[in-house]
């Protein structure tokens, strides 16, 4: 896990570049639905992301409060 993350995390968005690019020399025009396709699905999981770490942090602080006492 120490070495497959930091790999995936390189590879995948060189691998879609180059996708991206090869694209282009086949299909022209095409690559940019295909661009869009890409931005629309970074999107979605951005917000999946932004909206869990929200939530947790919420949650800790809601337990820290509810562990520190009151005056």
């Amino acid at each position: 896990m120490k070495i497959a993350k930091p790999l995936l995390l390189v590879t995948t968005p060189i691998g879609l570049a180059v996708g991206l690019y090869e694209g282009w020399r086949l299909a022209g025009g095409l690559v940019f639905i295909m661009a869009a396709l890409m931005l629309v699905i970074s999107v979605a999981f951005g917000s999946v992301v932004w909206t869990i770490r929200r939530e947790r942090a919420e949650e800790e602080k809601k337990k820290l409060a509810a562990a520190t006492p009151k005056e």
